[in-house]
């Protein structure tokens, strides 16, 4: 599940261009800076497993190390918190990698990927159910109720990516939205047949509502695939080279540490992921990244124009 991230080739190397504009002093280039010296940074998080690289540098220190002031709201879903970029709400937007490439694919936003932050480790996605639902495998999924966080995300283009490799209909699905903390309650009421998590919600549905794992959605064709990133819109970029550079620099530190420390991110999970530390001791994890791999990356709109979420290629080294 740690596996490391990093090194993986000229075109993992993230955000070259941006990280010239960069001197050694005080970041500059901002219209909405702070206190001297500083500049401030508004960005949408999840409360997602995900980010506990962002949180432990927070509570470091880190960003401020850099002359950066960071101020963050949460957004509900991934199109949400991409939304909230495009509106100005926000200058960086974690997300899904999937709502990024919906707007590049519809023209509705310029948008940059500026650093990766997960990608699907073994059981760290999966479709679970509970006992007593008439979903008792893979096979009972057609013309069921499933839960997503929303339309159009990692959520339901993985789901589907397991049907279609199990060779069961996928279009047939009630797709049902909400955020993953409300699922396993709903899943226990019965207002969904079966729901789409990633951890540590499969293990906190697992402990509080007996949920059963079903099938995991990251084998096959969607082994190891990318799940979620950090974007900005392109003239927040040219606009805001130094914090942006500042900003990758900070995330690969934290990612690193993370990667190499457990222990330093399993509080964060308990505070931000709101599970207990039992949950947060004994979760899976996705893997945590911060440089962007493009060829890697590039699998996740491809999978997108093959289930129609677009309709034309989108080239992922544009975007970087």
């Amino acid at each position: 599940m740690w596996r490391r991230s990093f090194g993986r080739g000229c075109m993992s190397i993230i955000g070259v261009a941006v990280l010239t504009l960069s001197g050694c002093g005080l970041l500059g280039d901002s219209d909405n800076s702070g206190t001297a010296g500083t500049t401030t940074v508004k960005i949408s998080v999840m409360p997602t497993i995900d980010l506990a690289p962002f949180h432990l540098a927070m509570r470091n220190g880190y960003f401020e190390a850099e002359g950066l002031k960071i101020e963050s709201s949460v957004a509900p879903s991934g199109p949400a918190s991409v939304a909230k970029m495009v509106s100005g709400e926000v200058d960086i937007a974690y997300g899904s990698y999937t709502p990024f490439f919906t707007a590049k694919a519809q023209n509705t936003a310029d948008i940059k990927i500026i650093a990766a932050c997960s990608s699907a480790g073994p059981s760290s996605t999966m479709v679970v159910t509970v006992p007593g639902s008439s979903v008792k495998s893979i096979t009972d999924l057609p013309g069921k109720r499933v839960a997503v966080t929303a339309r159009g995300t990692m959520s339901d283009l993985l789901t589907m990516s397991a049907l279609k490799t199990a060779g069961v209909d996928y279009q047939s699905i009630q797709w049902v939205t909400m955020p993953f903390p409300d699922t396993p309650a709903r899943l226990q009421r019965g207002d969904v047949d079966a729901a789409f998590l990633t951890e540590p919600f499969i293990t906190q549905a697992i402990q509080t509502v007996g949920a059963v794992p079903l099938f995991d959605t990251a084998t096959g064709p969607t082994t190891g695939l990318p799940t979620a990133g950090y974007g900005a819109t392109a003239a927040y970029v040219a606009s805001h080279g130094q914090a942006v550079a500042a900003f990758q620099r900070v995330m690969d530190r934290a990612t690193k540490e993370a990667l190499a420390d457990r222990s330093k991110i399993e509080p964060l999970l308990v505070e931000f992921a709101k599970v207990t530390p039992e949950i947060a001791k004994s979760t899976k994890l996705l893997t945590f990244e911060s440089q962007v791999d493009i060829t890697s990356i590039q699998r996740v709109p491809d999978l997108m124009r093959d289930f129609g979420f677009i309709n034309q290629r989108v080239d992922v080294a544009s975007m970087i």
